[in-house]
């Protein structure tokens, strides 16, 4: 037997051996491996970002109460996508919460967000009146006013920015003097009515503290000795 060739045939098969079991590891290594996994929020905590744009504008969306017209409210209405051109119509939200545009068509306009007004008064042109129609209802800020006056530590005109009460309207104006007579206040609606309001019985009964309007006056009389 040839010493030299027996050597050389452990050799090779020693290195062939190495090759399969270095192999091994190597395969054995990477199925093994843990699995990259996003970082988990912290215990108790929810994430609250958005999957998408749309997402997140849905969300900034909720809870805002949308803001409604008011009796005294001016309004601009714009009719456009018409056959011919149709002038915008100056309206003020009358006393019985309405307004009446093109063709002598009223609508209840009072306690109605802009986009539903809008799409009411779309549905009343069309398809009996216009085929096409797009309808732009616009509010006039610089009309939302009340007035408060009388017995008041600061009587002046507030601006309307949101739902209000006569108890939050006086505040508004620095609420009571000492000479104030809280139980006959007086508040008068754009369309002339007057109620009275006792507001020594408003702080416990919410129902007799009214709601005020843009437009509407409050009054606060002197005590009579």
């Amino acid at each position: 037997m040839d010493i030299k060739n027996v050597g050389k045939g452990w050799r090779h098969w020693a290195t062939v051996c190495g090759l399969v079991f270095g192999g091994l590891c190597l395969a054995g290594c990477r199925n093994h491996s843990p699995r990259q996994q996003p970082p988990e929020s912290p215990a108790g905590v929810v994430s609250t970002t958005p999957a998408s744009p749309a997402a997140a504008a849905a969300t900034n969306s909720v809870g805002l109460e949308p803001e409604v017209l008011r009796v005294g409210d001016s309004l601009t209405v714009t009719f456009t996508d018409t056959p011919t051109t149709i002038p915008p119509f100056q309206q003020k939200i009358k006393g019985d919460g309405t307004i009446t545009l093109a063709l002598n068509q009223t609508f209840k306009a009072d306690g109605k967000t802009v986009g539903d007004l809008e799409k009411e008064i779309r549905a009343r042109y069309v398809p009996d009146y216009f085929k096409y129609l797009t309808v732009t209802v616009t509010p006039d800020v610089n009309t939302r006013w009340y007035y408060v006056d009388g017995e008041v530590k600061q009587p002046s005109r507030q601006i309307y920015t949101r739902r209000i009460t006569v108890l939050k309207a006086i505040a508004t104006a620095g609420g009571f003097t000492d000479f104030a007579n809280k139980k006959k206040v007086r508040l008068t609606r754009v369309d002339g009515r007057t109620q009275i309001i006792n507001c020594v019985k408003a702080l416990t009964n919410p129902r007799l503290d009214l709601e005020v309007y843009p437009g509407d006056k409050i009054n606060v009389p002197r005590k009579l000795w």
